[in-house]
């Protein structure tokens, strides 16, 4: 969210055994859509709900408009992008940045491609809830972190304050960030989104003390106006080496990343991938629909695509 450390490419065959690969491939006949046969189009899901939404629209449109017979496998990132090389995966439809992996897949290995921006601006940073922000309103400034760091002490986090992060494998800086900052706190891992979700609802509603890892777009954030600390400025290049970041997080241009062999076949599918763009409201609005109403991601997507029929349009191959 997104977000990753590097994950051991002896992953991968497992996890993609376990997301499933059989099927036609790009290019196969699976169906006719009106603008030709799209076969099958292999949709890699990354762990957290703003991308499930992507996926889902995308997905849906694909099958009910193009004809294509989608295959979702949910993975994390640096295993997603393995997949370029092997034809398992065909598009990630939410990179948040990984400078790292776009030298390797995209400069080096030649097994991937730029696909252009989502449309949805991505932000990483430190959150405290409303109540604590107005209660103290100097926490939100990293220099007095220190001073409150008793107040975030939790069993996990033994002397120190805690610094909740949610799944290890999202993009983090922030075992270094404490570090390089002096700050006496612990990054401790809830293990997912929805652990930093329940923690910052059950913050504000208990007046409990929270200081932990967020990021926009999150649907959350509708709900609960969290405040963002400020780290600080991150200017080009201070976080090029992992082990001395001591600045804050950078905006994020979210964008799509495919294998080289998809972009080639030019397919419905791939043309579908490449004109996909959309807000952060829109993104949002279709998480909601899924994490908060319960809604399939089939349904949510079509919630979202039939309100929106202009938006869809602009997507599909001319």
């Amino acid at each position: 969210m997104a977000r990753h450390s590097a994950i051991a490419a002896t992953l991968l065959a497992g996890a993609l055994a376990l997301a499933g690969c059989s099927g036609a491939k790009v290019g196969d006949s699976a169906g006719a859509g009106k603008t030709g046969d799209c076969g099958t189009f292999n949709l890699a899901v990354n762990p957290w709900v703003g991308y499930e939404a992507n996926a889902a629209v995308l997905a849906y449109v694909a099958e009910k408009n193009l004809g294509c017979k989608v295959t979702k496998k949910e993975l994390k990132e640096e295993v997603a992008w393995q997949g370029f090389g092997t034809g398992e995966v065909d598009a990630v439809v939410e990179n948040w940045g990984h400078d790292d992996l776009r030298k390797k897949y995209i400069d080096e290995q030649k097994t991937a491609v730029a696909a252009g921006s989502t449309g949805v601006k991505g932000q990483i940073g430190w959150y405290v809830p409303p109540w604590l922000a107005k209660e103290h309103p100097d926490i939100t400034d990293w220099n007095n972190l220190n001073k409150y760091a008793d107040m975030f002490k939790t069993s996990e986090s033994g002397d120190k304050g805690q610094l909740l992060d949610g799944d290890p494998s999202f993009v983090t800086n922030d075992e270094a960030l404490v570090k390089n900052l002096n700050l006496n706190y612990k990054v401790v891992y809830g293990g997912s989104e929805q652990a930093l979700i329940t923690a910052f609802r059950q913050a504000e509603k208990d007046k409990k003390p929270v200081i932990g890892y967020f990021y926009s777009p999150q649907w959350l954030l509708n709900e609960i106006k969290l405040v963002k600390v400020k780290l600080p400025e991150y200017k080009a290049g201070c976080d090029a080496d992992a082990e001395k970041v001591a600045c804050d997080y950078p905006d994020y241009d979210l964008d799509k990343i495919v294998s080289k062999k998809f972009a080639d076949s030019n397919s419905p599918a791939y043309q579908l991938v490449k004109n996909f763009q959309w807000t952060n409201e829109d993104q949002n609005t279709v998480a909601k629909y899924i994490a908060e109403d319960k809604l399939s991601a089939a349904d949510a997507a079509k919630k979202w695509v039939e309100a929106n029929q202009d938006k869809v349009k602009a997507w599909l191959p001319k």
